[in-house]
């Protein structure tokens, strides 16, 4: 019997983790389902599953097209849970499913909600921790991001996510271009003193 609704909020945060080692495969499904449901509180709490499962075994790839098809989803909310779920399974992609679905992936960098470019973001740097097939790729799109087009209060909060990714990239392979764009980063006026000391020490 699938986890019941009444279970999933019950559940703790701090339990996350444990009770993602417990789900069976209806239990996934369910969670799946609860996705679109318009409860942002039973959202929320089947994502924090999902996403935990996602990272212990590839229980959840198989949604993989459930995920993808957010991308293009009316919501902002579903869009965010789709680059977030699909960069998690990453790992488990063993159909190379990726390959197809990075374009749209990558569409999101320019969404209309600047919550959700930073959660791509933030979701590209999970993509190139576990597979660097797809860092040129990712690297060539945010080195043409335009930060100077969102408004102001979130151009410093989207350059560190951006660096975050192309210092992780930087590891495994040599890229004059994003060493040229960190620095120019450091050099600019968008970061702050203690930012551009994070990110030094990151280097």
């Amino acid at each position: 019997m699938a986890i019941a609704i009444e279970t999933l909020m019950s559940i703790a945060q701090e339990e996350i983790p444990e009770r993602a080692l417990t789900l069976e495969q209806e239990d996934v499904q369910a969670l799946v389902e609860w996705l679109s449901l318009k409860e942002n509180d039973i959202r929320y709490q089947a994502f924090l599953l999902l996403q935990e499962k996602s990272r212990l075994d590839a229980s959840v790839y198989s949604y993989w097209d459930t995920f993808r098809s957010k991308l293009k989803s009316d919501n902002s909310y579903q869009r965010s849970l789709g680059v977030m779920l699909l960069a998690e399974n990453v790992k488990w992609d063993i159909d190379g499913k990726m390959q197809t679905t990075l374009a749209e992936y990558l569409d999101i960098l320019h969404d209309e909600k600047p919550i959700t470019v930073r959660q791509c973001i933030q979701a590209l740097k999970t993509i190139v921790s576990v597979e660097t097939k797809y860092n040129e790729e990712i690297a060539k799109a945010l080195l043409a991001y335009d930060n100077m087009a969102v408004k102001e209060t979130m151009r410093k909060l989207i350059l560190l996510d951006i660096l975050s990714v192309l210092i992780e990239v930087r590891k495994s392979c040599d890229e004059s271009e994003i060493d040229a764009y960190i620095y120019e980063a450091l050099m600019g006026e968008i970061l702050d003193a203690k930012s551009k000391k994070t990110i030094e020490k990151q280097l």
